[in-house]
């Protein structure tokens, strides 16, 4: 065994045991080197990306439009930039097939991650998720490339069943539980609601999983607290970190344009500072 890999599984374990229900993983997702520098300087445990911001700064919109060799290329860039476990959103996995899916996490291990999201979402077609049996299958790839690739990677299968609102309100929750214990059966880790945010039915779906649940959160959700106190294992704010700094690079723009002032730099790091965060990662 390398001296590489054995850090790697070192890694995966470690991001393993943050997953403790009632007592969440915080993930400020990162979506380039700088970001992940600033998020680990904080304080944070591990690093997620963020597919969605990934795919914009590459100038591709989010939605399974990024190509693998691009979204791989990026991972493996905020893998080399901090010391954390590093997980990578993967969309559906960047590929038509089981075989593909496989392909893709073999990329992920080798860009040095230990923990990969797969979501069941489809796009540019009528149905807005997956099969179940189909997504257990690209689920099941993932599963046997970490496992023949020896690293315990932390496989967060996604469901959208609440972000896309399919089928009856009433149904929802039956149907996020049963693609869950499908994904669960094949060989997820744990499992990820987004779109559901109110306290009982995060409670509701802690209770029934034997897994992680991890929760997307923001503006108008519950505390990472009150979370925490209804079962969750995993917070993460997904693409709002980035859509702030979006945010505020056109506030800066409308003011300097229509005003021809610069109050909305105020308060921004350094010049010297982000030179810092990354001349400290320097072999």
């Amino acid at each position: 065994m390398t001296d590489h890999l054995a850090r790697q599984q070192v890694k995966a374990r470690t991001f393993h045991s943050l997953h403790r229900r009632g007592e969440p993983l915080v993930l400020v997702n990162a979506w380039d080197a700088v970001s992940a520098r600033i998020v680990e300087e904080a304080g944070a445990a591990a690093v997620a990306t963020t597919s969605a911001a990934v795919a914009w700064s590459l100038g591709t919109p989010d939605g399974d439009a990024l190509d693998r060799d691009s979204a791989l290329a990026r991972t493996a860039r905020v893998v080399a930039a901090v010391d954390l476990p590093v997980t990578a959103d993967i969309e559906s996995g960047f590929a038509a097939d089981a075989a593909g899916v496989a392909e893709t996490v073999r990329g992920v291990l080798a860009a040095g991650a230990v923990g990969i999201n797969l979501e069941d979402a489809l796009y540019g077609v009528p149905a807005p998720l997956r099969p179940v049996e189909e997504q257990a299958e690209r689920i099941a790839a993932a599963r046997g490339a970490a496992d023949a690739g020896q690293v315990p990677l932390f496989v967060n299968a996604r469901t959208d069943v609440f972000l896309r609102a399919v089928g009856d309100p009433r149904d929802r929750l039956k149907e996020a539980l049963a693609r869950a214990e499908a994904f669960l059966e094949a060989g997820a880790d744990g499992i990820f609601v987004p779109g559901v945010t109110d306290p009982g039915t995060v409670s509701e779906l802690a209770a029934a999983l034997g897994a992680p649940l991890n929760v997307l959160a923001g503006p108008g959700a519950p505390t990472v607290y009150e979370l925490a106190a209804c079962g969750a294992a995993r917070v993460s704010l997904g693409s709002g970190v980035a859509r702030a700094a979006y945010t505020l690079v056109g506030r800066s723009v409308r003011e300097v344009l229509t005003g021809g002032t610069y109050k909305e730099l105020d308060g921004a790091l350094g010049h010297e500072e982000v030179n810092a965060l990354l001349e400290a990662r320097k072999p």
